[in-house]
């Protein structure tokens, strides 16, 4: 039980939160190396040339331990939907990030929960029964953390906690971030679109998931495919080779950090977590982003905590208990229902955490 536990939620739970302050980094590199000129077509390029590059060697290992997948037409018609919703929503990401700013792109991911519930339930990837324990704990749960997080945005409130050494660099840090009134309604629109895409790319993954549970060949699948779009149509929107050039150090720290580590890490775990616990779980920790950056903004930049964000948080933290608690009802239900792990339940087929069945096979 305890095993299980840790598995079907510690791990997990742990996964998303580890996630979303890799976003936050990746957004900030992000924003910082397009204020210095970087272009969001050449950072897409390089990062996901990298991206696949770094995760080529894994893919072959697996790949001759379990084979080639069959392709056939529904995970061919999948993958290729997968690819292009990720990639329109990629462009739409970085080019809000450049006209808006990470904040903006944190506060806005609020509606990721809010897509993601409403697709799952047109698809029925979710049970909504009202008269329901776990579906109205997912509900109130899912409006909480949007709540929460909103809170952050809106509410100010007194400080409480401050960095005054730290004042005068926060202040240089955040002079490149500012843009005009409607360069930040274009790019929170841009961002809004690539929220709704990212809900869309739950929903698609799960479907592939089902068909071929392989969550790191499907993430090099996934990438290639990226890279294949992504390439001809960033020479083409910059066609000066000079402006290629990834100068100054900031912009080649923030596509190394990319293409190295976040694309693949973010990509992975969340066809993981999508496969274990399905799209809601997933999106439901997107608020938390827009703590995770007043947090790190007040202890590495030397922002002030501010009394709206600690609200805030304590919000959000209880929504994201409630859909955790709502999930693990319905969990445990259909565990108790199968009579046994070795039936249709949440540990047996495509609910084995892709971490414990590698390590099962090497043993």
């Amino acid at each position: 039980m305890a095993r299980r536990y840790c598995y079907n939620d510690v791990l997990p739970f742990t996964a998303m939160v580890a996630v979303e302050c890799s976003n936050v980094v990746q957004n900030i590199l992000f924003k910082a190396a397009s204020s210095k000129g970087m272009s969001y077509y050449i950072f897409m390029a390089y990062a996901y040339v990298l991206a696949t590059l770094a995760l080529l060697p894994l893919t072959c290992f697996l790949l001759c331990r379990t084979g080639l997948p069959k392709f056939e037409v529904p995970l061919i018609s999948r993958l290729c939907f997968l690819s292009l919703v990720g990639f329109a929503g990629q462009l739409c990401a970085y080019k809000g990030l450049e006209l808006g700013s990470p904040t903006l792109s944190s506060a806005i991911s609020n509606l990721t929960p809010a897509f993601t519930f409403m697709l799952a339930v047109f698809f029925r990837m979710e049970k909504v029964a009202l008269r329901s324990a776990s579906t109205r704990a997912k509900i109130i749960g899912t409006i909480a953390s949007i709540s929460g997080a909103s809170v952050v945005v809106l509410y100010k409130g007194p400080q409480v906690l401050s960095s005054p050494c730290w004042s005068s660099s926060s202040v240089l840090l955040q002079q490149p971030f500012g843009s005009s009134q409607s360069k930040w309604v274009f790019g929170g629109l841009l961002l809004a679109a690539s929220y709704l895409f990212s809900s869309f790319w739950y929903i698609i993954q799960a479907q592939i998931m089902k068909i071929y549970p392989e969550e790191m060949i499907v993430t090099f699948i996934y990438n290639l495919s990226l890279t294949i779009l992504s390439v001809p149509v960033c020479f083409l929107a910059e066609s000066n080779m000079s402006s290629w050039r990834p100068t100054p150090r900031i912009v080649a720290a923030s596509i190394l950090y990319s293409g190295l580590f976040a694309l693949n890490f973010s990509t992975g775990v969340h066809s993981w977590g999508v496969r274990l616990k399905g799209p809601v779980y997933v999106a439901i920790f997107r608020p938390l982003s827009i703590v995770i950056a007043a947090i790190m903004s007040a202890f590495f930049l030397g922002d002030a905590l501010y009394l709206g964000s600690v609200i805030g948080a304590l919000i959000l933290s209880a929504g994201l208990y409630a859909v955790l608690w709502g999930k693990a009802q319905e969990e445990d239900m259909t565990y108790y229902d199968s009579g046994s792990s070795t039936s249709s339940g949440p540990l047996s087929g495509c609910k084995v955490p892709f971490l414990q069945s590698h390590s099962d096979e090497e043993m």
